[in-house]
């Protein structure tokens, strides 16, 4: 009683935006955020352009607002089925993890999975 495993053009591309956000995520925070002299950097007076975008994720980070945010998706993609909310959920995930909020990105990312393998499978019919 197993069922076959379909990729379509959109399971291919999904992968790619789940392997962007990942990649994108650690080097952004490898490049702006791991190394010390940022921090010296962005207190200055007249701090660089990163040092925004590097505040907004540290914000985020603290906040717990990426792992809710995968959470949030990975619930809304294994109820309604949604290939992209899964996409969305496993990449935000991924985000979370490398942002030190592992514990719901985790959760938010394995819902994505159960729900973008079952419609992989063919256990649930796409929306």
């Amino acid at each position: 009683m197993s069922k076959a495993f379909r990729w379509r053009a959109e399971d291919w591309l999904g992968l790619w935006v789940v392997a962007l956000i990942g990649v994108g995520m650690f080097t952004f925070r490898q490049l702006t955020i791991v190394p010390r002299a940022t921090v010296g950097l962005c207190a200055a007076a007249h701090a660089p352009a990163i040092c925004g975008p590097r505040a907004v994720v540290l914000w985020l980070q603290y906040q717990q607002l990426f792992g809710l945010a995968a959470l949030a998706l990975g619930v809304v993609s294994f109820v309604s089925g949604g290939r992209w909310f899964s996409v969305l959920a496993i990449g935000i995930g991924i985000a979370a993890v490398v942002n030190y909020n592992a514990t719901t990105g985790i959760l938010g990312a394995a819902l994505g999975l159960v729900a973008w393998l079952g419609l992989a499978t063919g256990r649930y019919a796409a929306p």
